[in-house]
């Protein structure tokens, strides 16, 4: 069931400094009782969210083929189409996705010669987004009554390399023309495996709605009241990951979310997102202050993460890449029926 009586909170920055206390308390009651919140007054301009989107798009408008010799490497980078899978629907997601980080980056990148412009403008726009998330994260630590470094030290690379940090371009194809049925989903149900998303949506491309009601981070039970979030694109939306729930014992709320195929009479064409996923850096140790949970390093967590999400497979990955929406839905059906 989809609500239209709740709606996700919505979170000024304006005035930060001046504001601090106030916007922690915000942050801390729509993460407690939500697990998710917009951002407005957030320093991030309309064209540097556009120009973002223009470069994404360039992108995911070149040839499979080309796309394809940057294929997604099994560590959360590289490209992937119609791979990923959810356990919560057993199909796979209708759409393609682009995973860059800030390092180990090499052989990665879109060939220069086509894309001039891909690598120094998503590096930029990365950059200004862990600026913003790094404000977000500190407003959590003192929130709990931690050192206000606590998440940040533990996701921001200090030099060594160590980032797992995530920015990914999403384009979700267009389903004008064409009908899926109930076992499909632009993005089935899931949580965030991170510390904190940060998610830029274009005007009118909706579809996003978010299930609150977790309860621990290894429940994979979830409500049936889901509730919309608009695309606005001068609104930055912000979501809890596991992480961050498991790093404040469960305090802290990562809420199940989705993304719907639209119905008739909505916007059927393409949809575009682009998701920046703040994630513990390798060797940091995942553990709340009470130990409600075991330590866990920030590479051990990712990788279980990615099993679980089947995106860990770069061959399976690179095979059903090769595959049209069509051909994917078509192969998955025939599965459901047997």
């Amino acid at each position: 069931m989809t609500t239209e009586t709740q709606r996700v909170p919505c979170i000024s920055l304006r005035d930060f400094e001046q504001r601090r206390e106030e916007i922690i308390q915000e942050l801390m009651k729509a993460s407690t009782e939500i697990g998710f919140f917009t951002l407005s007054d957030h320093g991030i301009s309309r064209e540097e969210i556009q120009k973002a989107f223009q470069t994404s798009e360039s992108f995911f408008s070149l040839p499979d083929d080309v796309k394809a010799r940057t294929p997604l490497n099994g560590k959360n980078m590289g490209w992937e189409k119609n791979a990923q899978v959810r356990p919560s629907t057993g199909t796979a997601d209708l759409k393609e996705s682009m995973q860059i980080q800030f390092c180990r980056m090499e052989g990665l990148w879109p060939d220069q010669g086509i894309l001039p412009d891909f690598k120094p403008s998503i590096q930029s726009f990365m950059s200004r987004v862990q600026d913003l998330s790094v404000k977000v994260m500190e407003c959590f630590a003192e929130g709990l009554g931690l050192e206000k470094d606590t998440f940040t030290s533990g996701t921001v690379d200090p030099g060594v390399g160590d980032s797992q940090s995530t920015l990914r371009l999403l384009h979700y194809h267009s389903t004008e023309g064409k009908s899926f049925g109930n076992d499909f989903w632009r993005a089935g149900a899931h949580a965030d495996f991170d510390v904190l998303t940060l998610l830029f949506q274009r005007d009118g491309q909706g579809g996003l709605e978010v299930c609150p009601g977790r309860e621990v981070v290894d429940d994979f039970g979830m409500g049936n009241v889901w509730t919309k979030v608009e695309a606005e694109e001068d609104k930055i939306v912000c979501n809890i990951g596991d992480q961050l729930m498991r790093w404040s014992d469960d305090r802290l709320k990562s809420t199940f979310h989705r993304v719907r195929l639209p119905a008739q009479g909505q916007y059927q064409g393409p949809r575009y997102s682009i998701a920046f996923f703040n994630q513990a850096r390798s060797d940091v140790i995942i553990q709340g202050p009470k130990k409600k949970y075991p330590p866990i390093t920030g590479s051990e967590f990712i990788a279980q993460a990615l099993a679980r999400n089947k995106l860990s497979n770069p061959e399976t990955a690179a095979k059903v890449s090769k595959l049209s929406t069509d051909a994917v839905v078509e192969a998955t059906k025939k599965a459901i029926m047997v």
